[in-house]
């Protein structure tokens, strides 16, 4: 007899098929989003735009940082010229953007300091380089690397172009001494009528002094659409103190070093309406033998000259000033002033003048008229030293 109730049977390896199928099932409908509960979190990470190694990167480009699943802890984006690229950091922390613009033709360096969120520290560092500028502006500065100058030698720095934004280019510039001084910068026009910036201590430098100059004025906006192309340090030396004081009543000059007299020799300074200009001047440059044209100082008619093979010359202005021989004059020196402005001396006393000055050494004349003015040469030191630092433009 047949029981109605017929028992099929499923074999095993079917069996667990559709339990597998079962379960599959389920899990589909308990996560519709497809992800489940457990899904992979990002990794925390930091992004910099422009990339690392990037080449000409335009200036108006804006620099960004972004963070994933991590907060941003700093930023810092600078350059040796144009120094650090500010910008702002969102409120949630997640990324940062430069507000200035970029300086053209430098290299930026990026660190960035973050926090993920899982607590630990990241930190990114890449770098670019921004394409040149179209217009650019250099400064020649005195004096050289590695020389030795007098106690009056200033730092001088006469720039190929006009500057707009003085204050601009007078913070990317600096000065150190050792031992320290008191100084300051002021602006001027050169002689030559090119914009000039001069430093100078309060007094005179002391013998010994090691100084620096420091330019920083690579990417520098100058103001006119114009940048600076110009890294340097520059590092030089006080020597002895040369001092000479030539006394125009007295017609003599007379020259110590580190405070001895060493001589006194009689000189024949510039005559009535050629007057040698008052005041402190310094040595520029010394040529054993040059050729002097009155018309180069504007001077015509019956007191013109023209003078060959003139010996050891000492140029002490840009105007055209200088200690030098004058054997023509025989007789003069020490009792006459004769010359037209220069500080003539018999050619013994030129040559041993010559052989003990250096550029940089202060020449100091008295009892004339007329002071040399700050720019003809270096001349900073007949300016107060209230009205030298007024002439700072910061």
């Amino acid at each position: 007899m047949t029981n109605d109730r017929t028992r099929i049977r499923i074999p095993r390896a079917r069996a667990a098929t559709l339990a597998l199928a079962v379960a599959a099932s389920l899990a589909a409908c308990s996560s519709p989003g497809g992800g489940g509960p457990h899904a992979a979190e990002p990794r925390p990470a930091i992004a910099v735009a422009p990339a690392s190694g990037g080449r000409a990167v335009p200036v108006d480009r804006k620099v960004t940082v972004r963070a994933t699943a991590a907060r941003i802890d700093s930023v810092r984006v600078t350059a040796p010229g144009p120094g650090p690229l500010r910008g702002t950091l969102a409120s949630s922390k997640e990324s940062w953007t430069s507000a200035a613009r970029l300086a053209p033709g430098v290299t930026y360096d990026v660190l960035v300091r973050a926090t993920g969120s899982d607590g630990k520290r990241l930190t990114e560092r890449t770098s670019f380089t921004t394409a040149e500028p179209a217009r650019t502006v250099v400064g020649e500065y005195h004096p050289d690397k590695g020389t030795t100058v007098g106690v009056g030698m200033p730092v001088s720095i006469v720039f190929n172009k006009p500057i707009r934004d003085r204050a601009a280019v007078e913070r990317k510039l600096g000065v150190t001494a050792s031992p320290a001084v008191d100084g300051a910068w002021s602006w001027m026009k050169d002689w030559s009528g090119r914009d000039r910036v001069d430093y100078r201590p309060r007094s005179f430098w002391k013998a010994g002094t090691d100084v620096t100059l420091r330019m920083e004025l690579d990417g520098v906006d100058t103001g006119g659409g114009l940048y600076g192309t110009q890294n340097r340090v520059v590092h030089f030396r006080i020597g002895h103190s040369v001092v000479t004081t030539v006394d125009t009543a007295r017609k003599t000059l007379t020259l110590r070093r580190d405070g001895e007299v060493l001589r006194t020799l009689p000189v024949s300074t510039g005559k009535p309406g050629f007057e040698t200009w008052n005041g402190t001047m310094v040595v520029l440059e010394k040529t054993p033998s040059i050729t002097m044209n009155s018309r180069t100082v504007n001077i015509f008619g019956p007191e013109a000259y023209h003078l060959k093979d003139v010996k050891w010359d000492v140029r002490l202005t840009t105007s055209g000033t200088f200690a030098h021989a004058a054997p023509w004059n025989e007789g003069k020196f020490g009792r006459v002033n004769g010359s037209h402005g220069c500080i003539g001396l018999s050619t013994a006393d030129a040559k041993w003048f010559y052989e003990h000055v250096s550029p940089g050494d202060p020449v100091t004349v008295v009892n004339s008229t007329d002071t040399v003015q700050i720019n003809n040469g270096y001349g900073a030191w007949n300016a107060s030293w209230a009205d030298w630092r007024a002439g700072s433009a910061l």
